[in-house]
């Protein structure tokens, strides 16, 4: 079954702002809380469908990869979780939207089931990976060496003695409206559930210390500049136990000194003297790939344009293929000795040097669209 769109999930427009966004993804979650429709797995799925949209919706540059690919160009891009999301992730999320704690824990009278003490997740680390137009073009293994905080050996932890391991305070207030239960992380243990036992030397309050990592990134084709994909729990540890962070990775292009990307297709500028064009001749040129031979036609004209079928770059996810265009340059030398001056002296009043645009020269816009057509 074919993926709805996310912005009409939410029933907002492509141009909608971050605090209206934020206001529709509110409503819609609690329109659909399980808390709230208890069995109802219709509602449970929109809900989940509802959170996956504001994943991807609220982060500007996975916005802008959907804008422009869809659903197709989610697949590992930053930290996306390609509608796999647990609820545990959904419901660490709404600190964003509500504002500090869960709302639902009062709204509906606690938390479903839900397990309590999970701990502060650890935060994010990002590295930068420079890639060649091959490594874009072929997809490319890569293994990062980076430090990050891990649980330290030999820490042991306590169960809190103020929420019992819950990570939760709750709490009862008598109001106009009767009474109202309202929770919150437990400020003795920042909601973990745990106090630190047993801590070896050198080792933080928290529980974690640095260490090096090796961190092994399968990077597909088609990739581009800026994006980012994510490894999951591959970043800092959480401390007193929580879960780890996401190693983010962002792809920077090397700029190749001689083919030039355009979306996926590859230009490539070539410079070829007027005797080989008017002759004819065959010339290697560089792809991607590797070099190939291109047959230029005697009386091939500066400006023409000759396209490689296949030979750019894939798009990401898919089998199409750009293609290479080699964009014909007729040099002209610069300094003549004496023979070559009498050679082109005698060729200038031939009847085959003179111009004839009517008849054999073609205006910019007019090979462009044979090329297109």
């Amino acid at each position: 079954m074919a993926k709805r769109d996310y912005y009409e999930i939410l029933g907002v427009s492509k141009n909608v702002s971050e605090t209206d966004l934020k206001k529709a993804y509110r409503q819609m979650a609690i329109k659909y809380h399980p808390d709230k429709n208890q069995g109802n797995l219709e509602s449970e799925e929109k809900f989940k469908e509802a959170a996956e949209a504001y994943e991807v919706l609220s982060d500007s540059q996975k916005r802008a990869q959907f804008d422009r690919f869809g659903h197709k160009g989610m697949s590992g891009a930053s930290g996306y979780s390609g509608g796999h999301m647990n609820m545990e992730d959904i419901f660490s999320n709404f600190g964003d939207v509500f504002g500090d704690g869960n709302p639902f824990e009062s709204f509906f009278g606690g938390g479903g089931g839900r397990s309590q003490g999970r701990g502060v997740r650890g935060s994010n680390i990002r590295l930068r990976v420079s890639l060649t137009l091959n490594d874009i073009a072929k997809g490319v293994e890569k293994k990062l060496k980076y430090n990050r905080q891990i649980l330290a050996e030999g820490v042991s932890f306590e169960t809190c003695n103020t929420c019992r391991g819950t990570g939760q305070i709750r709490r009862v207030q008598q109001t106009f409206l009767g009474q109202m239960a309202t929770t919150a992380a437990c400020s003795s243990c920042g909601g973990s559930g745990k106090t630190l036992g047993k801590r070896p030397s050198g080792v933080a309050q928290d529980g974690l210390v640095s260490k090096e990592d090796i961190a092994t990134v399968n990077i597909p084709a088609g990739v581009s500049n800026g994006m980012q994909l994510s490894m999951s729990g591959k970043g800092n540890s959480g401390p007193m136990g929580g879960p780890a962070g996401d190693l983010i990775i962002l792809i920077e292009e090397i700029e190749d000194p001689v083919l030039k990307r355009d979306g996926n297709n590859i230009v490539y500028d070539l410079h070829i003297n007027f005797a080989d064009v008017a002759l004819g001749t065959s010339i290697e040129v560089p792809t991607v790939d590797g070099k190939v031979k291109v047959k230029i036609d005697a009386g091939t004209h500066a400006g023409k344009i000759l396209r490689l079928r296949g030979k750019g770059l894939p798009e990401l996810n898919n089998n199409y293929k750009g293609d290479q265009l080699i964009h014909i340059n007729v040099w002209t030398p610069q300094k003549l000795n004496n023979e070559e001056k009498l050679i082109l002296e005698k060729l200038r009043n031939s009847e085959n040097f003179k111009p004839n645009p009517g008849k054999n020269d073609k205006g910019f816009f007019e090979r462009m669209r044979e090329y297109f057509h």
